[in-house]
């Protein structure tokens, strides 16, 4: 069974007159991390927040284990937890009070959120630092804690909003690590704007643009959905513009002060030669996600 799946799901808000989502469709197998990724606006927030039971739906249906999000949603909410983008542990409160009385709302007796406070503590490293306020905690801890709070529960579902926003690189890659660890007994749905974390932690991606989206499929299957193999990079000239443009086959992307070239094998390394013959920096790799992301993006398409 999919773990999450959405029908012509969409929301409009009553101040706005775009679609935050728009007849949004897909379905998510129920195993490893799913990663939705769009810039922001795009209506990633509007999708976490409808399928973890805050917010309704204005058309469309979405299933959590196949329990409707708004007529079973006092039944989905003991499978699942989430921790939302704004989430921060409260200042004056220690990691073990947090853990705690976040157990103690979710309807555990004091004995047993005790021991579960404990034991999660100890699960994401966080023991030596129980009884310290939190206000004295790192960054990159606290969204520990965060997560610890929600594991804490039992739930075998965990929304992740944006978990690693304004997380230093080396924070960052520690909650990657944890999260590539918990993902073994819990499915994950996390929302990032991050490709790099997209591509190192999800087994299963979804690109939402403008409450559309764009696709859903692994790394390799979105790859295979794009007819160019290779990607070739360089700064930005008239010069260059004028080579890539030379190609045989292919599509020209502008990003920042870099000139993209999605193409063939053989021909990427032509044209790399090209480069290098002129002493020119060039970047040959197979696809990323980037490229898949921004092709998609920048032309409106949507993948099938």
């Amino acid at each position: 069974m999919n773990v999450i799946t959405c029908e012509n799901l969409s929301k409009t808000y009553k101040d706005e007159s775009q679609k935050a989502l728009d007849s949004v469709s897909f379905s998510v197998p129920n195993s490893g991390i799913f990663g939705l990724i769009g810039r922001n606006g795009a209506g990633k927030t509007t999708l976490i927040r409808i399928l973890a039971t805050e917010l309704l739906p204005s058309t469309g249906s979405a299933f959590i284990n196949g329990l409707n999000v708004v007529t079973e949603a006092e039944e989905i909410r003991k499978h699942i937890a989430i921790v939302p983008q704004e989430a921060r542990p409260i200042p004056w409160m220690t990691p073990r009070q947090t853990v705690l009385s976040y157990l103690l709302w979710r309807g555990f007796g004091y004995r047993e959120a005790e021991t579960r406070a404990d034991e999660y503590l100890v699960t994401l490293g966080l023991v030596g630092k129980a009884h310290v306020l939190n206000r004295m905690l790192s960054g990159g801890m606290k969204r520990k804690l965060m997560v610890a709070t929600v594991l804490a529960s039992g739930a075998k579902i965990i929304f992740l909003d944006e978990p690693t926003t304004g997380l230093d690189p080396l924070s960052r890659r520690e909650l990657w690590k944890l999260l590539k660890e918990i993902c073994k007994d819990h499915f994950i749905f996390l929302t990032t704007h991050y490709l790099e974390e997209a591509e190192e932690l999800a087994s299963t991606i979804g690109i939402l643009d403008h409450g559309q989206m764009k696709g859903v499929d692994s790394l390799d299957g979105l790859r295979t959905i794009l007819k160019y193999p290779y990607s070739i990079r360089v700064e930005y000239s008239t010069e260059a513009e004028r080579i890539l443009q030379g190609c045989a086959s292919g599509e020209i992307m502008g990003i920042g002060s870099q000139l993209r070239l999605l193409t063939t094998e053989a021909e990427a390394f032509a044209i790399a030669q090209v480069f290098l013959n002129r002493q020119q920096k060039v970047w040959m790799e197979p696809v990323s996600l980037e490229d898949i992301f921004m092709h998609f993006v920048n032309n409106g398409n949507g993948i099938s």
